[in-house]
């Protein structure tokens, strides 16, 4: 007997993605193509990964999905447990936000997310906001970054009372191994829950090249897992509310730099991160919508290196959050909505060495955003004034500076002819960012003068989609200008102590290009092919008379992409797929030896979905750096050659 994949949804009526005043209890919905759709309509660049869609295109993890989204820089320290952090358009990791399930996570102390921790299987959809779109029923926190990463998980059943199971188990080269198990059940027509569970290992021991010799990745081992309880209520049609319960835990030892055959290292670091959230949504007839969030956050990090003398920088961590939001949505006609959001967070930050940010710094943010838009058939535009307020104090020792700033962005998107779906979009943002704890207090690092960067990005572009024939496509074509004043770079007071000053300034031009063609050949097959490339010029405008005036800056290469092309059919459906960049400077003196060059990775996605009576099941073989390309994209840091990953997922 044949399995049936049911797939239902409860409604709203919801105008470009914001909370309406009219509500239905709807009985059955069907939604073609509203996610391509609101990528063409935006006003700022948006680029969204769904769940289907990183199965054709043979996405394996989240670093390879940002891969596929243009103008994105990613740093990868190697292999499944290396850190994995994100920046955007030439702006560093600090200035890129990210969300999940619409709170955003944090890091008081360095100010960077690694979205290593974060695994696809659990992921219903991934998406990157470039300055403001057209959704302004956000935090204020989500609208206080150059860019935001959003990360929706798995939705809960609503078809039915039945359990839900989904248990899959993943192998693969060099010691991997990662079952994940999901259950999610509605307990009455009103409340659902579900309850996930993952474990990675990895030895992480794999073979590099240097110099002409082969060697093995050493004290890369890592054992990670992670839990979440989520839970839903819909009191009635008008009133929602959420919870998640999240826990992370890794120990992994940290593989040192690889130079004239040295690998010799023993550090370790133990991570763990706790945090609970509330989400409640109410709406009434009137125009009037409510979203309120609350947050704790709890963050662990435990250092050890054995081989330092006197162990002198073995330290702990401990970072600690409290965090409540809450956006008020006014939609008085078709074409007006407005929306309020005011956020406020306390963080701190203690460490067992007195060497490093021993001051026991703390922090109280208010952040408030005032949003208009206006929207008819043609045009959109949408208007955000931010204030922001920082008030830094310390238990022991000096504190920094307080900062407080307004910050505008305004936002445009037009449709140039009447029936068809091309736009040309126009978009400015205003935004700074206040220097971490590390930058602050750190041991002879931090300096606690420090003012806040100071970033300008501007964006022009046009999208499009159409069919052509019998292939639907859509293309995106974004050109950009990015001014970072203030910034925050370390700079060597002696041979032994730096510290961070604000004299830095950088000029970013760009361009992302984007597209992504479908051609259904007939009921049971399908071939989608998508790129991306970007150009980006990062220069160091800091002083004209310095020898390294016009820099590119380390890290950022100056051209890179992506190409996938997916079939799907009845018997063994398969992805092609690659991504690569240019060359790239490790400092931005562009010293002697401190190019790194460009690679060209590519990979190969073989998966089948069957029935095993009434479920499915669904197999998958990866190779990933299918032709054993040897490269680096942190110096010294060799990624793992050609690697294999076998998976197997079962639904009930």
């Amino acid at each position: 007997m044949p399995c049936l994949l049911s797939l239902t949804a409860k409604g709203q009526v919801i105008r470009n993605d914001t909370v309406t005043d009219r509500v239905h209890q709807l009985q059955e919905v069907t939604v073609t193509e509203s996610r391509r759709q609101h990528e063409v309509t935006s006003t700022a660049p948006l680029h969204i990964l769904d769940r289907e869609e990183m199965l054709t295109l043979g996405v394996t993890d989240v670093a390879d999905a940002l891969h596929r989204i243009p103008g994105v820089t990613l740093r990868d320290y190697g292999g499944a447990g290396g850190m994995k952090t994100v920046s955007v358009r030439g702006f560093g990791a600090k200035h890129t936000g990210v969300s999940y399930d619409g709170i955003m996570l944090s890091d008081c102390q360095s100010g960077e997310i690694d979205l290593s921790r974060y695994s696809l299987d659990n992921v219903e959809q991934l998406s990157l906001v470039i300055g403001d779109n057209d959704d302004i029923f956000i935090p204020a926190r989500n609208a206080s970054a150059s860019a935001v990463l959003n990360i929706q998980t798995i939705g809960m059943p609503t078809a039915d009372m039945h359990p839900h199971l989904t248990a899959q188990l993943k192998a693969g080269s060099f010691g991997y191994v990662s079952p994940f198990l999901r259950y999610e059940q509605n307990l009455s027509e009103r409340f659902a829950f579900s309850a996930v569970g993952e474990y990675t290992y990895a030895e992480n021991d794999y073979p590099y090249k240097m110099l002409d010799k082969t060697d093995y990745r050493t004290n890369s081992r890592m054992s990670t897992g992670h839990g979440e309880l989520n839970f839903v209520w819909n009191a009635n049609a008008f009133n929602r509310l959420s919870g998640k319960v999240y826990y992370y835990d890794n120990a992994r030892q940290l593989p040192g730099v690889v130079h004239y055959y040295t690998n010799i290292c023993e550090e370790s670091l133990h991570d763990q991160n706790f945090f609970g959230q509330l989400q409640y949504l109410t709406h009434n007839r009137t125009g009037w919508s409510l979203k309120w969030n609350a947050k704790f956050n709890w963050n662990g990090s435990i250092y050890e290196d054995p081989l330092i003398p006197n162990r002198n920088y073995d330290a702990s961590y401990w970072q600690r959050e409290a965090y409540t939001s809450a956006a008020v949505l006014y939609t008085p006609n078709e074409q007006w909505v407005f929306d309020y959001s005011a956020d406020y967070s306390f963080n701190n930050l203690s460490s067992s060495s007195p060497r490093t940010v021993g001051t026991r710094p703390y922090r109280h943010t208010v952040l408030q955003s005032a949003t208009a838009k206006y929207h008819n058939q043609r045009l959109t535009v949408l208007g955000r004034l931010l204030y922001s307020l920082y008030l830094n104090d310390a238990k022991d020792g000096a504190s920094a500076r307080n900062m407080r700033r307004l910050s505008p962005s305004l936002s445009l998107s037009y449709r140039l002819l009447p029936d068809d779906d091309l736009f040309v979009r126009a978009s400015y943002k205003n935004i700074f960012r206040s220097p971490t704890f590390n930058e602050s207090y750190y041991f002879h690092y931090g300096s606690t003068d420090l003012l806040p960067e100071s970033t300008d990005q501007y964006n022009i572009g046009l999208t499009w989609k159409g069919r052509l024939s019998a292939v639907s496509c859509q293309l995106t074509a974004d050109g950009y200008y990015n001014h970072v004043k203030d910034m925050i770079v370390a700079v060597p007071y002696n041979m032994f102590i730096w510290t961070c000053m604000n004299v830095g300034k950088v000029h970013v031009f760009g361009t992302d290009l984007t597209a992504n063609c479908q051609w259904a050949m007939n009921d049971r097959q399908k071939l989608e092919l998508a790129g991306n490339y970007s150009y980006q010029r990062a220069e160091n405008r800091t002083n004209p008379t310095s020898p390294y005036y016009k820099n590119q800056i380390a890290y950022i290469p100056e051209h890179s992409g992506s190409v996938a092309l997916g079939w799907e059919n009845p018997w063994i459906s398969l992805s092609l797929h690659g991504s690569g960049v240019s060359s790239r400077w490790t400092n931005n003196q562009h010293t002697e030896g401190s190019m790194i060059d460009g690679y060209w990775d590519m990979g190969l996605t073989a998966w089948h979905v069957f029935c095993w009576g009434r479920q499915q099941v669904e197999a998958r073989f990866d190779v990933k750096n299918l032709f054993d390309t040897q490269y680096e994209i942190v110096h010294f840091y060799p990624m793992p050659g050609r690697s294999w990953q076998v998976s197997v997922k079962y639904q009930i």
